[in-house]
């Protein structure tokens, strides 16, 4: 399922993922188990993504979403990569490229934006494209014009909607 129209209406900011250069983008929550047509969210349906997180011994939860202006469904990510792969100016890295925990643990760290923005550089399908650097979008849409589980929402309109949330964090 598409990442909801109306992100980030029903959900609430759960805190910061840090850049170390002071930026900082928000993860959005709660995570879903289920789509809004009752279908399994697209990383509890995928059979190689349940294995992933099976070899890793990492339970899968629910996440929710990262960014806000540059928003990826952590949810319906599939680690496909085809957004790090279009995207000009490098918003997105693979989070565990840089720093090998759970997506569960990343609300609150700090990142160097050191991870690997290759496609075929993820460390596994736990992996997640996480828009480290929301701020440098040119909002072109290419990212959201490849992923295939349609997981991301840019709104550069979303901008007054992080700078609220931001002052809740």
């Amino acid at each position: 399922m598409p990442i909801a129209e109306n992100f980030p209406e029903g959900l609430k900011p759960i805190g910061k993922i840090n850049l170390d250069d002071g930026n900082f983008h928000i993860m959005w929550g709660p995570g879903k188990e289920k789509n809004t047509d009752g279908s399994p969210a697209e990383v509890l349906a995928d059979s190689d993504v349940v294995a992933a997180y099976t070899a890793r011994g990492e339970e899968q939860v629910p996440l929710g979403v990262s960014g806000t202006m540059v928003a990826v469904d952590w949810d319906s990510c599939v680690a496909d990569g085809a957004c790090i792969e279009a995207c000009p100016v490098q918003v997105f890295q693979w989070y565990r490229t840089e720093k090998d925990i759970p997506a569960k643990d990343v609300v609150g760290q700090t990142f160097a934006g050191t991870g690997s923005n290759e496609k075929d550089q993820r460390k596994d399908l736990t992996d997640k494209a996480d828009p480290i650097r929301e701020h440098d979008c040119i909002w072109c849409m290419a990212c959201v014009s490849v992923c295939p589980p349609q997981a991301i929402k840019v709104d550069q309109s979303n901008v007054e909607k992080h700078e609220a949330a931001a002052k809740t964090l």
